[in-house]
């Protein structure tokens, strides 16, 4: 019997020599291209100092512009204010105007000699005319 016990022993060491050789040599191993799954995370480019000097200054442009703008809308409206109320003021004054040469001729009030207006354009002397010389600068 130990005979037998023996063939046995080598019988169950070469069953699983088999056993062991044949899973080493499955199709996995004879395989000669490997899929792998990798994943690759790309990591955005970062902009360099010029870059984002130039976008700053860009930012910067936009801004100035938008406010420049908006001041000049907002001073075209203050002009157009004044230009109203400077018309008015004129309308006003050449209604005192009149009333005031109509009480000056009820009272009978001489009339004051009639002074050139300061803002008139001057008229050019006549040619051959002795004209002033201006005055000397100071």
């Amino acid at each position: 019997m130990t005979g037998n016990r023996g063939i046995h022993r080598i019988a169950g060491v070469i069953a699983i020599c088999l056993i062991v050789v044949s899973l080493s040599t499955s199709t996995g191993r004879d395989r000669k291209v490997y899929e792998i799954d990798a994943q690759v995370y790309s990591v955005p480019t970062a902009p360099s100092d010029a870059a984002r000097a130039i976008n700053a200054y860009e930012r910067l442009m936009e801004r100035h512009m938008d406010l420049t703008e908006r001041n000049l809308t907002n001073l075209a409206a203050n002009l157009n204010g004044l230009g109203e109320m400077f018309d008015h003021i004129d309308a006003r004054l050449t209604q005192m105007d009149q009333r005031l040469a109509r009480i000056e001729r009820h009272l009978g009030v001489p009339l004051a000699p009639a002074r050139p207006d300061p803002n008139a354009p001057s008229s050019p002397s006549p040619q051959g005319s002795t004209a002033t010389p201006p005055p000397p600068p100071r």
